[in-house]
């Protein structure tokens, strides 16, 4: 099929699926269980019925497209991404991986190819994390890795929780762990995502073959010491949580510059309380993320956090406390898989390279139990979970024939 083709209907839908976002003319925000996400849904299954899927949404929200194939009980070939956004982000994140699995669909149904195996494509919900502070849930709950205490557990800004989301979404949170897959039902997965990063635009390469995928560990971090005034209260008398809690913060950063094998970690959000120019802080709030294809830097450099917390806050008078928000481990993609991909680069004349993924997506999650396999696209800049984020149509469509290529061997396996 022209690629001309594909690039075009590829273009059409994402054109369409900008128009869902909390923040217009200020970056995609879609966050879940909002009218954003259900909206987005919406299209997403509009548009997987008139390719002839079968769709439904289940218990956790994913939207899922099912083309049948002629052994109900041969495992079947998943692929999809997630449809939600970060606050202000950009246009392709997620949601191209997501309208790549669709047009794969579609030149499959248009081929007319039998196959034994079902062929799923799904809108995975939530894996940004960025409303609740976890990630992962959509494609968590295929596995069977969200229950009800789950959604109860995290609440976001507003304090309302998942399952108070779920509910007014028009979902049962009681219901989340039917959205579990049987064990053995699932027998690939593959995911296209834009890289989020600079490698591929800066080599002028088209398509990436992901390797592997970084662990990640995330934590909010309670520091807690005592208000005071900021002018009659002697620098010895005091418990100032701000002097605490950055005493450990801006050692964080070193330690994982330290480790020198790309290990990353990041305080990304603060808050402090009371908050005013002339009272000593009772007490900070702040988040951490550490990842790494090495899981024992991860794990050191949180072992560090609770040390320098312990013996910091000794020396204040004050106490802290640590709410671990997502533990995953680093994931190595499936090397049959990626071998078809590159044949298919080589053949079709696509220019690639072989590379990890720094950023977590579903393919972390799922790939610790099934195999799986990513493909990037080139991110312009390498600017993500921005407005200003832009990948070709033109590369999406090589990613969505890459995808189309793989998939058809794997349905008939």
């Amino acid at each position: 099929m022209e690629i001309e083709k594909i690039t075009g209907r590829i273009a059409q839908d994402l054109e369409y699926l900008k128009k869902f976002t909390a923040t217009p003319g200020e970056g995609c925000t879609r966050l879940p269980f909002t009218k954003e996400a259900r909206d987005a849904v919406n299209y997403l299954r509009e548009i997987m019925e008139e390719i002839g899927l079968e769709v439904h949404e289940d218990e956790a929200g994913n939207v899922i497209g099912i083309l049948r194939g002629t052994d109900p009980d041969a495992p079947c070939v998943m692929s999809g991404s997630h449809y939600d956004s970060v606050i202000h982000g950009g246009n392709y994140d997620g949601i191209g991986g997501v309208v790549c699995s669709i047009e794969m669909a579609r030149q499959i149904v248009e081929s007319g190819m039998e196959h034994k195996r079902d062929l799923v494509v799904v809108g995975f919900n939530d894996e940004e994390g960025m409303r609740f502070g976890t990630g992962y849930f959509g494609s968590g709950a295929i596995l069977g890795h969200r229950d009800e205490s789950y959604t109860e557990q995290f609440k976001d800004a507003s304090g309302i929780s998942i399952a108070e989301a779920m509910k007014e979404y028009g979902l049962d949170p009681a219901k989340v762990g039917d959205a579990a897959w049987k064990e053995g039902s699932i027998g690939h997965f593959v995911e296209a995502h834009i890289e989020q990063g600079p490698v591929l635009d800066q080599k002028e390469l088209e398509i990436g073959l992901v390797t592997g995928i970084v662990g990640i560990q995330r934590y909010m971090v309670t520091v807690h010491g005592r208000a005071d005034h900021a002018g009659t209260t002697p620098m010895d008398m005091r418990m100032d949580a701000v002097d605490t809690a950055s005493k450990v913060i801006c050692k964080i950063a070193d330690w994982a510059r330290e480790k020198a094998d790309g290990t990353v970690a990041t305080v990304g959000f603060m808050n402090v309380t009371p908050g005013g120019m002339n009272i000593v802080a009772e007490k900070v709030e702040f988040t951490v993320d550490i990842r790494s294809m090495n899981n024992d830097n991860i794990n050191d450099i949180a072992r560090r956090i609770r040390a320098a917390l312990e013996r910091e806050c000794k020396i204040m008078g004050g106490t802290y406390e640590i709410d671990t928000k997502l533990v995953i481990e680093p994931v190595a993609l499936d090397a049959g898989m990626l071998d078809t991909l590159e044949d298919s680069c080589k053949e079709r004349g696509y220019s690639y390279m072989r590379l990890p993924s720094g950023a977590g997506h579903d393919s972390l999650e799922i790939g610790q139990q099934l195999p799986t396999v990513m493909l990037f696209v080139s991110s312009k800049d390498g600017r993500s979970h921005a407005p200003v984020e832009f990948s070709k149509y033109s590369d999406l469509a090589k990613a969505s024939v890459l995808m189309t290529d793989l998939v058809e061997k794997l349905l008939n396996e």
